[in-house]
Order: structure tokens, then C-alpha cells, then sequence
């Protein structure tokens, strides 16, 4: 088989509804160097780079409320930063760049899952809608 570790997909195929950050950035631990008085941030096994993470919830209106959050891992020297929010809208539009997805059985429950990391998160490039109506991506409607 061609497939070697992540499995690249492009945004649209994962978010066809979109998604919106509801949480904060935040370093994800490194549970084997992390100690209860250090803790360790942890690096892609393939680039070395630290990881991030950040919740969001899917779009899909035919999703369960269980599956609609999920968090988004961020492979980024310096500490992502999430789009401005939008006016009239409860949690903030986001789109994400250069995502792999793999998938791993969860050892909690025997179902298969996915981790899902990327690149670079920004703002929409198609506009939200705040209160029926368009508004220009990463902007505040007046």
C-alpha cells in the first residue's frame, strides 16, 4: 500500500459545514517527559516541531452532540493565533491549512478515531453569516 503515516486532506473534505474555535490555544503535554513539577510540551514524531492544540466544533448539522467537538492539533514553532472573532456569531469561523489525518484505534473504547493535525489556522476565506447576512471573513459587521 502507497500510505505512509499522515494522510493528507484538504479542508473542505473534513469541514464541508465549516467549524468554530469554542476553547483556547493551549501546549499539548508530552505525558512520557512531563513530570507533576515539569511539564514538557510535545513534538511531532516526524518534524520536531512543539504541538498545539485548539477545540473546535464541527458544522455538520447531522452530527450527535458527542461527535461535533473535537480538537484540532497545531504544529507551529511559535504559538498559534486564532482569527478575530465575528460579530453576531457565538464562536469564532476558523479554517485550517496543509491538515494529514491518522487514524488509530482508541484504546478506551476499540472504535477507530482520528488525529487530525495542520499547519496554519486563519480566518475564512468564504464569508460567515452574522444575523442573516454575509460578512467579510475575519471581519466585524457594523
Amino acid at each position: 500500500m502507497a500510505l505512509h503515516g499522515p494522510i493528507p486532506i484538504t479542508y473542505p473534505m473534513l469541514f464541508p459545514h465549516g467549524c468554530y474555535i469554542v476553547g483556547d490555544v493551549e501546549k499539548v503535554k508530552d505525558f512520557d517527559a512531563s513530570t507533576k513539577e515539569r511539564f514538557v510540551q510535545a513534538r511531532d514524531k516526524h518534524t520536531g516541531e512543539p504541538v498545539w492544540q485548539v477545540p473546535v466544533m464541527d458544522g455538520d448539522p447531522t452530527l450527535k452532540a458527542a461527535q461535533k467537538t473535537l480538537a484540532i492539533k497545531i504544529l507551529s514553532t511559535d504559538q498559534p493565533i486564532p482569527p478575530p472573532p465575528v460579530s453576531g456569531l457565538p464562536f469564532t469561523p476558523v479554517e485550517f491549512d496543509d491538515i494529514t489525518v491518522t487514524p488509530y484505534v482508541n484504546q478506551a473504547t476499540g472504535r477507530l478515531a482520528y488525529s487530525i493535525r495542520v499547519r496554519h489556522m486563519h480566518a475564512p476565506r468564504t464569508p460567515a453569516v452574522a444575523n442573516g447576512k454575509p460578512t467579510p471573513a475575519g471581519k466585524d459587521s457594523a
